[in-house]
């Protein structure tokens, strides 16, 4: 993929996608600063890309939190001398099992889930955007997921945060297009993670086959590719745009 080499991205969340999507950015020539909760994991995944020859730093990292967004965008800064573009990628899936419905779900998890997936969001653009208008223009591509407009008789929190997120990059990309500041989604179906692999029953693995139009499941992989795309040269002229990447499960115009 052209229009990757020395680009400088953040990619804010180093989970199964972050993870995926740092090491395709780093393979494309990206320079890459990843952020974790798991500040450890985000050191190991850095410790990867350089062994294997690339370029990243990794620290710990709390979305919710905005000086530590803040301290994410300035490790960047400072290690690379700006930023290019952001991947935002973090999400609390601890709480997702108990997001359940409007009428029994704890108001305590949802405050937790638009904490971390919409207000967070929030944070990471308001750091960032500085930064990337200050290098002359620059990519902020947002994990949404196809709970935003799927419908589903539960997680309503879930969705309605990954909602907002479409409707903020559509602000950033409407407010500042002009100043080359270019903000998409990539809302990805269900992804099989490493740890979803090793035990996600057989039977709940071909019934979720059936609800997509692809022979096969989702991995971390497939939204990578989408995000490096994203926050190449390649992609310059796409903004404010939303892109499924979920086998077909969602048909949208």
């Amino acid at each position: 993929m052209h229009g990757l080499e020395d680009k400088v991205v953040v990619v804010a969340g180093g989970g199964a996608i972050g993870s995926a999507t740092v090491h395709r950015l780093a393979d494309a020539g990206a320079r890459v600063v990843v952020g974790d909760l798991n500040g450890e994991h985000a050191e190991s995944l850095a410790d990867a890309v350089r062994e294997s020859g690339g370029h990243c730093i990794g620290m710990g990292f709390d979305i919710a939190d905005e000086a530590s967004v803040r301290a994410l965008v300035d490790a960047a800064v400072e290690e690379y001398g700006g930023i290019d573009a952001m991947h935002v990628n973090a999400a609390d899936l601890q709480v997702v099992n108990q997001d359940s419905d409007v009428l029994s779900e704890p108001l305590a998890v949802f405050d937790q889930t638009l904490r971390v997936s919409l207000r967070g969001h929030f944070l990471c653009t308001r750091a960032v955007l500085p930064e990337l208008l200050r290098r002359g223009g620059g990519s902020i591509v947002y994990t949404s997921s196809v709970a935003a407009a799927v419908g589903e008789p539960v997680r309503p929190a879930y969705a309605m945060a990954k909602a907002g997120i479409e409707a903020l990059m559509r602000h950033v990309a409407s407010g500042w297009g002009k100043q080359r500041i270019r903000a998409n989604a990539v809302a990805p179906g269900l992804v099989i993670t490493p740890a979803m692999a090793t035990g996600l029953p057989e039977e709940a693995r071909k019934h979720a086959l059936k609800s997509v139009r692809s022979a096969r499941l989702g991995k971390p992989g497939d939204i990578a590719s989408m995000v490096a795309f994203l926050v190449s040269d390649e992609s310059e002229w796409i903004n404010g745009q939303v892109y499924s990447v979920d086998g077909g499960t969602l048909l949208r115009l």
